[in-house]
């Protein structure tokens, strides 16, 4: 099976311009292509690392990834998909964001000389003369096509401001940049991201002719992936220190049962022969898939031995309640109320609950454990004492378990 032809398979393509055109050039290690990345925080998400195994599968068939970092586009901030507008980053915030996303990426991309490129539209973007940018790329943007665009309608309630309309162009401008300059014959990137996508492949053809070479691909990727990323506590990061390996681990083999076989596709390296297998497995086997897709991912993300390490310790939970690599946190004693402190709040600061009404609920509820206990009572405390040392492993759920130690 060719690249294209397995993307399909693994139900990764969702709208496509050209398609014999792409297929061939895929399919024949001749794309050169670009997905981008707005540096709106200090490490990468599940939405990311969808794009990246893409990056990485079309890389190893021999087309070449740029990887276009948002240096520039960051000024401003991705409107899809949103209802209100993006908190502004300072310059600051978004080089070193930059320098975080660089670090991560290249644990899956191969970007030595000829292999793949890393590039800021911060380069051009900022420099722009903004009259001449209005003459040469403005002039061929219809503002009633732009306004019709997915990308902007759920904004119009709370209102879009000009600064974010923008947007669109940039990102338009972000490919014939590319095109111009290093190459680049296609653009891939989420289903959310068509109408921005489409933006780019009329410029450059309006500006260099209908037949010039601008492709452009949409697949499941951020929608599904900010989707999948998402708990009740934020999102799963790729940096250890935001989402321990454990976590991340647990997050892949907590998934649903609609969703493994569909994830098992979509972001792990395994045949699909072999995950074709898995569709035919039911009951306690979809446990199995699970674990399989958490320990892929876990590997792919952190490493060979950190995934070894998750699954171990997953494992201890389950059978021993305790494990040496569980997610813990540790108290200190400005925490403590006269020398103690009581479930609701334990629930708060371990992060297993987003707030002090949930952690009641799931009390009152009895899906709370203490070192293997159930706590019904809300006002149930536990003394310093009892939290130094080895501390205490609280459950929620089926789970879910954090180790609460003291300082």
């Amino acid at each position: 099976m060719k690249i294209y032809e397995e993307l399909q398979a693994r139900g990764l393509i969702a709208q496509v311009t050209d398609e014999p055109e792409i297929r061939d050039l895929i399919n024949n290690g001749n794309a050169t292509f670009y997905i981008g990345f707005d540096p709106t925080a200090d490490s990468l998400h599940v939405g990311h690392f969808m794009a990246l195994c893409l990056m990485k599968r079309l890389q190893e068939a021999g087309n070449k990834p740029i990887a276009l970092l948002g240096g520039g586009t960051g000024m401003i901030g991705d409107p899809s998909g949103r209802s209100d507008m993006r908190q502004m980053m300072t310059v600051e915030t978004i080089n070193h964001n930059i320098d975080c996303f660089v670090k991560q990426m290249s644990r899956f991309i191969d970007f030595s000389e000829g292999k793949a490129q890393m590039v800021n539209n911060a380069d051009w973007l900022l420099e722009l003369n903004y009259v001449d940018m209005l003459r040469e790329i403005g002039s061929h943007f219809s503002v009633n096509r732009m306004l019709a665009a997915e990308c902007y309608k759920q904004r119009y309630e709370k209102g879009l401001t000009f600064f974010e309309f923008n947007y669109m162009i940039m990102q338009a401008f972000d490919f014939y940049k590319l095109y111009n300059d290093y190459g680049c014959n296609m653009q891939f990137g989420g289903d959310d991201q068509w109408s921005n996508m489409l933006a780019g492949t009329e410029l450059i053809r309006r500006k260099q002719g209908k037949n010039a070479y601008a492709m452009t691909i949409t697949l499941l990727l951020n929608s599904e992936g900010n989707k999948m990323g998402k708990t009740q506590n934020g999102a799963v990061w790729l940096d250890p220190n935001k989402t321990s390996p454990f976590e991340f681990y647990q997050y892949w083999r907590n998934i649903g049962d609609a969703d493994v076989l569909k994830c098992l596709r979509m972001l792990t390296f395994l045949p699909l022969e072999q995950i074709d297998e898995m569709d035919k497995w039911e009951g306690s086997e979809l446990n199995r898939a699970k674990e399989i897709l958490a320990y892929e991912l876990t590997g792919l993300v952190h490493g060979e031995d950190e995934a070894k390490k998750a699954e171990t310790s997953a494992k201890a939970i389950f059978t021993t309640g305790a494990a040496e690599n569980m997610p813990s946190t540790v108290l200190t004693e400005e925490d403590l109320t006269e020398g103690q402190i009581d479930i609701l709040t334990i629930l708060l600061k371990g992060e297993l609950v987003p707030s002090k009404s949930e952690a009641r609920r799931a009390v009152t509820q009895g899906g709370v454990s203490v070192d293997g206990e159930k706590v019904t009572d809300t006002y149930k405390t536990y003394t310093k004492e009892e939290l130094e040392g080895d501390g205490i492993v609280v459950k929620k759920g089926k789970k879910n378990f954090r180790k609460i130690t003291m300082e």
